[in-house]
């Protein structure tokens, strides 16, 4: 879900080869609907839903497990998204995430690298509604992704308005994106890469032009950008502006791909920009297999576990300490059985990943760590990640200890809370910080709206603090929590 366009993209992967099944492509325009206020208007909110209701149509029969949803800039952006993410997801039928700069990046890097292989070191560009993503990478391997605020669909309604084409609108917006990309010049240097991609919608859209006019092959030059550029400035306006190649929905965002491509051009001595293969979609498609694979093969890792042992070692978090309290928590969540959990296992996921990150705020402070380990997680960037899940990590961090009352806008979620009353007893059954007998404790549903932790009752005879610090969990569900727990001995 871009700034500018929707698209569904339906694949088979046999053996490793990508065969595309289907593609759906909507001109939405998401990205023009936001406001001064940084809202997202009605008018565009309806756009996007009639076209999520049309690939909804398409998706029908297939499972929850094959079907990724991911929104980009524009809804990274606007202030109301959760309003406009709590309709889509009902039209949709599928949970849509909302993905970071950086991730995305590392995505439509994934596409262009499975689908165009090379063993030179390239540059990956990706000019979007309201981004632009860079990427530096060597093989499948992205080495260096970052995302910029400038792209089409916001540099075009900034410099030219009502669609008009002046030779002075051209240099502002060029302007403006130079001050924006500037800060890549160094990241992304000449002496870095062998060969430069475009991937998407803008370099795509430059290229048939190109192609179709007999200025190049479709390989994009700083010579035919400049053509292009004086097509338009003779031309006036879009309105007027008829080129072989050009599709009309690309008309109203040609002025600021064209600004933002000469722009790359002179800053990072471009020469030649070549269309890519693949683009995000193909990546999110590559990336959920990974995930499929590792959820079917534990010995395969999932993207987002080596993510979790970067953050642990850039945190220095006592990896041992938190090793306990996953495999506790885990266990404990096994026992329980939570009927709401995902029936793809992402709740016991999230459960393991946020319990091996839940002391990333020691690194802030001691003193209420889990405060700071909330907002790191709620911040960082962490490949594999959506930033609605980084969101959930962020509010199973701060439900680790505690008073419950600042969960309360998450006790309509029985999964959750079941996610962070298993976080909170492994933390307390580990207080110490030592390892404890494997069968020390299990956790069971009870009727009634209960759950019940049984307790080793030698070992609790002899661990009088840890039996306290329980009895006070027990009062602080009573009076703030989804549930009762009890404490029972055995």
């Amino acid at each position: 879900m871009g700034s500018n366009s929707f698209r569904l993209e339906i694949a088979e992967l046999v053996k490793g080869r990508y065969k595309r099944v289907d593609y759906l492509k909507e001109t939405v325009r998401l990205g023009a609907g936001l406001d001064a206020r940084g809202l997202l208007t009605e008018e565009a909110t309806q756009r996007g839903l009639a076209c999520l209701a049309q690939f909804a149509i398409k998706l029908k029969g297939f499972a929850p497990w094959q079907v990724r949803a991911v929104a980009t800039q524009t809804l990274r952006e606007a202030r109301n998204r959760d309003a406009f993410l709590q309709r889509a997801d009902r039209v949709l039928g599928h949970p849509i995430e909302v993905i970071s700069g950086r991730e995305e990046a590392r995505l439509i890097y994934q596409g262009v690298s499975r689908l165009q292989p090379s063993e030179l070191p390239r540059l990956v560009i990706d000019i979007g509604g309201r981004s632009t993503e860079m990427i530096l990478g060597h093989g499948r391997t992205p080495q260096k992704a970052e995302s910029f605020g400038v792209g089409s669909v916001s540099l075009s309604m900034q410099h030219f308005p009502q669609g008009r084409y002046t030779a002075e609108n051209f240099r502002a917006a060029q302007i403006a994106a130079g001050a924006e990309l500037e800060e890549a010049l160094t990241l992304f240097g000449r002496h870095l890469w062998q060969e430069a991609l475009g991937s998407s919608g803008t370099v795509g859209a430059v290229s048939q032009i190109l192609a179709a006019n007999g200025i190049t092959d479709g390989c994009i030059t700083p010579e035919s950008l400049r053509w292009c550029i004086e097509q338009c400035i003779a031309a006036g306006s879009t309105e007027n502006l008829n080129l072989p190649g050009l599709k009309p929905e690309r008309k109203a965002v040609l002025g600021g791909g064209l600004s933002i491509l000469y722009t790359l051009s002179q800053h990072f001595d471009i020469e030649a920009l070549r269309p890519a293969k693949g683009a995000l979609r193909q990546g999110v498609i590559f990336d959920l297999e990974e995930r499929l694979e590792a959820a079917r093969n534990h010995r395969l890792p999932d993207p987002r576990d080596t993510s979790v042992r970067e953050l642990q070692q850039r945190f220095r978090v006592d990896a041992a300490h938190a090793e306990r309290v996953r495999v506790r928590a885990l266990a404990l969540w096994q026992t329980l059985g939570e009927p709401a959990a995902s029936a793809d296992g992402e709740d016991a996921r999230e459960l393991g990943w946020a319990s091996a990150l839940h002391e990333i705020g020691m690194m802030v402070s001691h003193h209420d760590h889990h405060r700071h380990s909330s907002y790191l997680l709620g911040h960082v960037d962490a490949s594999g990640f959506s930033q609605s899940q980084l969101r959930r990590l962020a509010a199973l961090a701060l439900g680790q200890r505690g008073e419950l009352i600042k969960l309360a806008e998450h006790l309509h979620d029985t999964a959750f809370m079941s996610q962070v009353l298993c976080l909170r007893l492994a933390t307390i059954l580990h207080h110490a910080r030592i390892d404890l007998p494997e069968k020390v404790a299990t956790l069971q549903r009870v009727r009634g709206g209960r759950a019940r932790l049984h307790l080793n009752r030698r070992w609790a005879i002899q661990h009088p603090r840890t039996i306290h610090l329980l009895d006070e969990e027990t009062r602080r569900w009573a009076g703030q929590g989804d549930r009762q727990l009890d404490i029972v001995l055995a």
